[in-house]
Formats: structure tokens, sequence, C-alpha cells
């Protein structure tokens, strides 16, 4: 019994000797430590996340002085049985001197003045005050091409080519002849016109007389049937009467 609480306490009426229930054991997998050692074989110690970077260099491989200056070739091997080079003239040599030439340049200077072809000035123009010279023979302004031998002649090609375009030309309008008298039109004339409307006119009246000698009563099928075509035959000869009445002159195409 718990002394500091009252005679009258709840929990005095629990036994002392009671014990808790134990938990049941924790569960250990009996692969934890092939997991551990696996991972211990992967993981690289002090390894950075991210992907993978280059290996810093070492500190002793500082730059060092004159480590960047171009090197010299290899000094060659001296061989004393080279080819040397001429000997520099001694300071007591003189060059040869008093040699003159019989040669009269005035004379011939003066032939070659005299004999040769004068020099024509280049064609130049001004175009300004100020005296700014320009080349004629490539300004435009000098007429050479109306002066040619086939200046203003048609070109051979330019003729064969429009010959071929007008015998194109010809065939083609010779076609559209023959295709329009097989499809010309042919005109009747007046006696033929009046033939086709009297005839017209009546086989209108062969078609009016039938229709009125239909009964009174309608009282079937067939009799309506016979009625809408006559009248509908009667429309149409109606029809065909008034544009022969309308125009006088009328063609019939050739099939």
């Amino acid at each position: 019994m718990d002394p500091t609480c009252p005679s009258e306490c709840i929990y005095n009426l629990i036994p002392s000797d009671l014990k808790e229930p134990s938990q049941p054991p924790r569960y250990i997998s009996i692969f934890k430590a092939t997991v551990k050692d696996d991972m211990q074989k992967t993981k690289t110690a002090m390894k950075t996340m991210g992907p993978a970077k280059v290996e810093v260099p070492s500190p002793k491989d500082f730059l060092k002085k004159h480590s960047k200056e171009k090197t010299l070739p290899p000094i060659k091997k001296f061989d004393r049985n080279m080819p040397k080079k001429p000997a520099v003239p001694l300071r007591t040599d003189h060059p040869v001197m008093g040699i003159q030439s019989e040669k009269n340049f005035i004379n011939t200077n003066a032939a070659d003045v005299i004999m040769g072809v004068a020099k024509k000035p280049k064609p130049i123009y001004v175009d300004k005050r100020t005296g700014d010279k320009h080349d004629l023979e490539a300004s435009g302004l000098v007429p050479k091409y109306i002066n040619k031998k086939d200046y203003g002649v048609t070109p051979e090609y330019i003729c064969k080519r429009n010959e071929e375009i007008k015998k194109a030309q010809e065939e083609y309008d010779h076609y559209i002849q023959e295709n329009l008298k097989k499809a010309a039109m042919k005109r009747v004339s007046d006696e033929e016109r009046e033939a086709i409307l009297q005839g017209l006119k009546k086989n209108w009246e062969e078609v009016h007389k039938e229709f009125q000698s239909l009964s009174v009563f309608i009282d079937s099928i067939p009799k309506k049937i016979r009625k809408q075509s006559l009248e509908e035959e009667m429309k149409q000869l109606e029809h065909y009467i008034g544009v022969i009445e309308k125009h006088k002159i009328i063609y019939i195409a050739n099939k």
C-alpha cells in the first residue's frame, strides 16, 4: 500500500504483486549485416553530392617560373665539312673602274623618239568645274556599239524561236477552225420554223382534245396520273411554242 495515498484511495484496491505485461521483442532482419556491408562498399568517404568532379590538382604542381616560355630548338652539331659562304671582300680590295661604253645614249634616245609612234592621249572627260577627270571609254558616252556591223540586227536564235512560235500558232488556229466547222451552228429557215411551229400547235390541240375527253369525276389513281401527265405535256408544248414565236432566228448545233 502506498503510504502517500489515503486509506480510502481506489489504487489501494489493486494488488501490489501484479506485474505489467512485457512487450514482445523488436523485429530485426537477418539481412541487416549484409545490407550494411554492401552500403559501406559503395560509399566513398567525404564525397560531395551531384555529378562527379574533376580531380583537384595537387598543391605540389604549382605554376613555376619560366614554365610557359618557349623552348629553343636543340643545338645542331657543328660539321667542318659543310659548304662555307663567300668571303667578305677585304678592306684593301677596290672595284674594277675605268670601263667605258662606246654607245651614244643621246643619239640612240633621239632616234627612238623620232622613229617611234606617237602615243595617243587617253580620252577623258571632266564633269565638274573642279577638274575631276574620268575615263571616257568606260563612261558610256562613246557610241561604239552603234558602229558595229551587227548593230540592230535580230539574232539568229530569236528569229528561229519566232518562226517556231508562229508555226505553233498557225497549227493551233487550224485546229480551232476545224473544231468550229465541226460544231458549226445551222440556221433554221423560215419555212422550217413555220412547219415546226404548226406541228407543235397541232400536237397541243391533240393533247388538249384528249384532256377534254377525260371524265368529270376523277375518282381513281390511274385517272389522276393520266390527268397529270396530260397537263405536263401541254405545259411543255406551250413552252416550246412560246420560245419559237418569240425568236424569229433560230440556230441548231450540228452533232
